[in-house]
């Protein structure tokens, strides 16, 4: 090949580089945009009475750790080494049997149940983190980007969870974002079996991180069924 010729690929390549990195950066501000208007209408926020005082340094933690979640979380309740593990299935996201971990803190490797919080099917709020990304990049088998679309569930979408023998069928009540000092969603309500589903919003975004929060009840103890697993 001639040094013309040479010349003329090299430009090629250059230009559709140049085309291909706009194209990346113009989906990740497109996502980010999106997902500014969508929260706005769909999500309120939990206000916090306390003045929130977050350092620049909030922003560089590993997410990929459950612990680092919520600010004045107790890491060690994650240093267990008595893991146990039940699945879940969420229909509207295309997420079927991903593994829950009761205890541990890699969110890379598995979702994770805050510890302390209720069981699955027993009265109280079991609470299960999980990783999110730019929507894009979303893959249900992938749990670094497994609850990236968690914003588009909506009221009344059902989540199996499959603990101890028994599928658990709960619906979706509400969606929210919190802000990651109010760990007042962590706590336990009696009254009922609920389950809430925890990402860091907006997905794929570190600078301003909330938490958007999914809470859904049991459906009526009638109608749960026992399952087989193969």
């Amino acid at each position: 090949m001639g040094i013309k010729k040479r010349k003329i690929v090299f430009r090629i390549a250059a230009v559709l580089s140049g085309f291909a990195g706009v194209a990346i950066l113009s989906s990740v501000i497109y996502s980010l945009v999106l997902y500014g208007v969508i929260s706005k209408e769909k999500f309120p926020i939990l206000l916090n009475p306390v003045v929130e005082k977050l350092s620049l340094t909030d922003n560089v933690y590993d997410y990929t750790k459950a612990s680092n979640w919520f600010v004045g979380a107790d890491k060690s309740q994650f240093e267990n080494d008595g893991v146990s593990y039940y699945n879940i299935t969420i229909p509207r996201l295309k997420i079927e049997n991903a593994t829950v971990a009761i205890g541990g803190d890699d969110l890379s490797v598995h979702l994770i149940q805050y510890p302390g919080t209720a069981l699955p099917g027993k009265r109280g709020n079991a609470v299960i983190f999980g990783h999110s990304t730019l929507p894009s990049f979303f893959n249900p088998d992938n749990y670094i980007s497994i609850f990236s679309t968690l914003p588009i569930l909506d009221k009344g979408d059902e989540i199996m969870v499959y603990y101890d023998g028994v599928e658990y069928r709960y619906r979706v009540e509400t969606l929210f974002e919190v802000r990651p000092t109010d760990v007042q969603v962590l706590e336990q309500n009696i009254s009922d079996s609920f389950l809430t589903l925890v990402t860091c919003t907006p997905p794929g975004d570190p600078r301003k991180p909330k938490r958007l929060i999914v809470r859904a009840r049991i459906v009526p103890l009638g109608n749960l069924n026992v399952y087989t697993r193969s």
